[in-house]
């Protein structure tokens, strides 16, 4: 019964040991710097307009064009400048040159975190990854990967920010606005890399 009783607590205790080590690690965070807060927003862009788009013609429009210039022409080579004075007021009240449809209404993301340097050391680099996932399952809907230029001295905070035409998750529209979009999606902001101005560098493993 005893030895019974020990290779029992013997195999529930090789058990529990093989599932600890298959059990994966939890991520290191760096112990210099931390994510303050974050944010994104949505900006429009193109809202003026394409500046460099200048008007267009159809196949119909420069027939109708070439032939009312004709007109113009055998008038004035008759002698004839009322009658082409009377074409071309024509030609400008009809505005035959149509000018271009505007661009559909277009979106894009402005990506925001801020860090505060903990550390002793000042931080010259930081690889940062914005994930998105659903609130209602935790699986992740979207990562967007930065990296940013930033010089931030120990006890300093610095704001990071990246614009990027990538939105969030698929479901967020980048030609229209949508004031539910942002139900059911949460993010966070994940370092993964830091390189310090002395050349060190802590790496995500």
């Amino acid at each position: 019964m005893k030895r019974s009783l020990i290779l029992f607590c013997l195999a529930l205790w090789l058990s529990l040991s093989a599932q600890a080590q298959s059990a994966a690690p939890a991520l290191a965070e760096p112990t210099d710097a931390v994510v303050v807060k974050h944010s994104w927003s949505k900006e429009r862009i193109n809202w003026e307009g394409d500046p460099f788009g200048g008007p267009v013609e159809t196949f119909d429009d420069i027939r109708r064009r070439m032939a009312d210039t004709r007109r113009v022409e055998r008038a004035r080579a008759t002698g004839n400048a009322g009658e082409a004075a009377k074409v071309e007021r024509e030609m400008r009240s009809e505005q035959v040159i149509k000018a271009r449809p505007p661009a559909p209404p277009r979106y894009g993301f402005l990506y925001r975190a801020s860090i505060k340097n903990t550390g002793e050391k000042t931080i010259k680099v930081v690889d940062w990854d914005y994930v998105f996932f659903s609130s209602s399952t935790q699986s992740e809907s979207g990562r967007l990967e930065f990296t940013s230029e930033e010089k931030i001295g120990p006890g300093k905070n610095k704001e990071l920010n990246a614009m990027s035409r990538k939105p969030p998750a698929p479901t967020v529209s980048i030609y229209e606005l949508n004031k539910n979009e942002r139900q059911g999606l949460d993010g966070q902001v994940v370092l993964v890399r830091i390189e310090y101005t002395d050349g060190t560098v802590w790496q995500r493993p």
